[in-house]
């Protein structure tokens, strides 16, 4: 089972270092915060599939996803982050592959995802494991009233059209 603190400290890393310039530094440092925070409750529910990603025994990378709410028969990735400390450490792809193979092996044949429209790093990482731009779009308010917008990513499988 993953530890909420490992996982929020990955969350939160990556959040601060990726979206926090973003936001104005009082709310790049709640953002943070909250995400360092939230893991425990979560895990503690038991909600969806967590993992972890490990570099020489360190988190770097975490997941998070179940059931989409929005897409029949789809699975959701709601978080997938990775720490600074293990951007181009080749864990990010390990992680998605992980990921992936528990879905499918949940039952899942497609997944989906949203991104923000505004992150080049993301958008070809998403694309570079096999994800296509859908072409949905929508905006996502992170609590300081300026909504940022998203794009949506899929992923099928074979036999998943």
């Amino acid at each position: 089972m993953a530890d909420g603190s490992a996982v929020g400290e990955v969350h939160a890393a990556s959040w601060g270092a990726a979206y926090g310039p973003l936001f104005s530094p009082e709310m790049a440092r709640e953002g943070v915060a909250s995400r360092l925070e939230r893991w425990h409750e979560r895990l503690a529910t038991g909600n969806g599939l967590v993992m972890l990603g490990f570099v020489d025994e360190r988190p770097l990378a975490m997941s998070w996803s179940l059931a989409s709410e929005t897409r029949a028969g789809f699975a959701e990735i709601y978080s997938f982050y990775t720490h600074p400390d293990g951007w181009g450490s080749g864990v990010s792809v390990a992680l998605m592959d992980a990921t992936l193979k528990h879905l499918q092996a949940d039952g899942f044949e497609r997944v989906h995802l949203w991104t923000l429209r505004d992150t080049p790093q993301s958008r070809r990482f998403y694309t570079k494991c096999g994800f296509v731009e859908t072409g949905a779009t929508q905006f996502r308010d992170f609590g300081d009233g300026n909504p940022l917008p998203q794009v949506e990513y899929a992923l099928v499988r074979e036999g998943g059209a």
